[in-house]
């Protein structure tokens, strides 16, 4: 059984202008930045129209509970690919190496009036008996967590 994430991003801008702002790797890096990365990657192939995203970060645990810290370590990697099948639909895979669990789903503009939300619906799943859906929880936390960090900096993104 999967916990489910749903996390709306909110952005006074057009869908084009965001998924333009998405299709940047400097904006990728600025996220991953934001996040509290200590090394990360950002690669973008393609265009507005349809694209591969590829990010690969490194990010602290000192923020996790002990119970987890003792499956994740002192720092975990974190795989995010998403493949843009339009300016507007992505299916998105969360992956973190050598750890037993994944998160896949999809993101999906929308705009209204001039403004977009991106949606991001992800299915988590670890397979550890007895604590899968605890730290599915914790997951969830977590990646609601990061998506807030990329939405601040997709807002001000957009505002320069």
């Amino acid at each position: 059984m999967a916990t489910r994430l749903v996390h709306e991003m909110t952005y006074d801008a057009s869908l084009i202008e965001v998924a333009a702002m998405l299709s940047d790797p400097e904006f990728r890096q600025e996220v991953c930045r934001n996040q509290r990365a200590t090394s990360y990657s950002a690669e973008v192939e393609g265009n507005v129209d349809a694209k591969a995203v590829r990010i690969e970060m490194t990010q602290p645990t000192d923020k996790v509970p002990s119970f987890a810290k003792k499956i994740v370590g002192d720092s975990t990697t974190i795989v995010q690919t998403e493949t843009w099948s339009s300016p507007s639909h992505a299916e998105v895979r969360v992956t973190i190496p050598g750890k037993p669990g994944e998160m896949a789903g999809t993101a999906v503009l929308v705009e209204k009036d001039g403004v977009t939300t991106e949606t991001v619906t992800l299915d988590i799943t670890v397979k550890i008996p007895l604590v899968a859906g605890k730290i599915e929880q914790l997951i969830a936390k977590l990646l609601g967590s990061a998506l807030r960090a990329e939405e601040r900096t997709g807002k001000a993104w957009l505002a320069r």
